[in-house]
């Protein structure tokens, strides 16, 4: 028999539960898809919120080709093949074909470069679904041709809304005697997943061949027989899990962020993924208090991909330890921040000319690289310059933050700058 989940899968958007902030009235994929028109995009969540769902949904609305892939068995070859397909299918004036891959995280760069050309010519519609940060698995010339929308976690209205539909609706269990006494462990193990949640109605249901069935803590765990932790993995917890790590670390609270640590490994959470934040943590919160605190986490994440689990917790556990207990400073973090803020306000101004670039007779000719001091050969290899655009001399973005560390480093400016670099 056809699982109860897909047997549920909602046709249309009136029946797809969650995401309101992108499918509920005014929101922007529903704007866009009553305009009869969509733009290339990709969606990022975890699993069982409805991506595959939502990109059938939107298939079948336009009433346009949809092709389907999985980055799991396919190749380039299978791409190309797929975008020909859909390049013949298209008539004028339509909607492109679209071309739905699931779990494009799992793309090579090849495979997704076998992307690009369809994508900016519109030859397809590319809708990709994916449980990772696009930011650092697809390459950036796709990542710029698509917009990113973000799906949470389904809440435990969604969920409870969930059940009662199926209960009430599906074409087997309203035939059955069904009563839900008791959601706490059901929502529980589900973990925010629509999915999961229906898969454990489904084995609670197929458990009990007849009569009437009761659904209450009790029953979910027995038959389960697991360890709900495992079910927090890519749930609602996920995100709030890893932000209260960061957050213990960032508060120099070594055994706070020791315990998230271990809800997250207990819960299965894919290492990869909290070494690379233990990685932004160094940068973002340790930063110039203490550079080797950066060194250290990438050595975590190199140790954690070459030795794999259980030993794999060590050095994550290390690496934790060393950055709640490390002094803190975010006055990088802030500098390059307030460095994007000016750039973004006054766009692209002239390298002064003694700092350009002279490798032909012309550019020579033309002054490029006239005038420039070269800082070796001076005492302490530092010799005074203007180094900013004409018009943004004076413009400070790094200030020292009040640690040991950088208090060497802004004695040392004060002392070669003056006033032009004081904190």
């Amino acid at each position: 028999m056809t699982p109860l989940a897909e047997r549920l899968r909602p046709t249309t958007l009136d029946d797809y539960i969650g995401q309101k902030h992108l499918v509920g009235p005014g929101a922007v994929l529903r704007n866009m898809i009553d305009s009869g028109r969509i733009a290339s995009f990709i969606l990022w969540g975890p699993p069982g919120v409805g991506k595959t769902t939502l990109a059938k949904i939107i298939a079948h609305k336009l009433d346009t080709a949809f092709y389907t892939l999985s980055a799991v068995n396919c190749g380039v070859k299978d791409v190309r093949d797929v975008i020909e397909k859909a390049g013949r299918s298209r008539f004028f004036g339509q909607q492109s074909p679209i071309l739905f891959i699931d779990e494009i995280h799992r793309f090579s760069k090849s495979q997704q470069d076998s992307l690009l050309a369809a994508v900016e010519t519109g030859a397809i519609t590319l809708i990709g679904a994916t449980t990772e940060n696009p930011s650092f698995e697809v390459i950036r010339p796709l990542l710029s041709r698509c917009q990113v929308y973000v799906l949470q976690s389904l809440d435990k209205d969604c969920l409870l809304q969930l059940l009662d539909h199926a209960i009430h609706n599906d074409v087997v269990l309203k035939e059955r005697q069904i009563e839900l006494k008791e959601t706490d462990a059901i929502l529980r193990y589900s973990g925010g997943d629509a999915r999961k949640l229906l898969n454990i109605l489904d084995l609670i249901v197929n458990a009990t061949p007849e009569g009437p069935i009761v659904i209450d803590n009790k029953v979910v765990t027995e038959r389960l027989q697991q360890n709900p932790l495992a079910y927090d993995k890519d749930g609602e917890m996920h995100y709030d899990i890893i932000s209260a790590f960061i957050k213990s670390i960032r508060g120099s609270d070594p055994d706070a962020a020791l315990y998230w640590l271990a809800r997250m490994i207990e819960g299965g959470e894919d290492p990869k993924f909290i070494a690379r934040r233990l990685v932004i943590s160094a940068a973002e919160d340790i930063g110039l208090a203490n550079p080797n605190a950066l060194l250290l986490a990438n050595a975590a994440f190199d140790a954690v991909q070459k030795i794999g689990w259980p030993e794999g917790r060590i050095p994550l556990a290390e690496a934790t330890v060393y950055l709640a207990t490390s002094p803190k400073s975010n006055s990088a973090y802030l500098g390059i921040d307030a460095a994007l803020s000016l750039v973004r306000s006054t766009g692209n101004c002239p390298v002064p000319l003694h700092l350009r670039n002279a490798p032909t007779k012309l550019m020579a000719d033309l002054g490029y690289h006239d005038g420039y001091i070269y800082p070796h050969d001076y005492p302490e290899h530092f010799a005074r310059q203007h180094y900013m655009p004409e018009m943004l001399q004076g413009h400070r973005f790094w200030k020292a933050a009040d640690n040991a560390q950088e208090a060497k480093a802004d004695e040392r400016m004060r002392r070669w700058w003056g006033d032009d670099k004081k904190s």
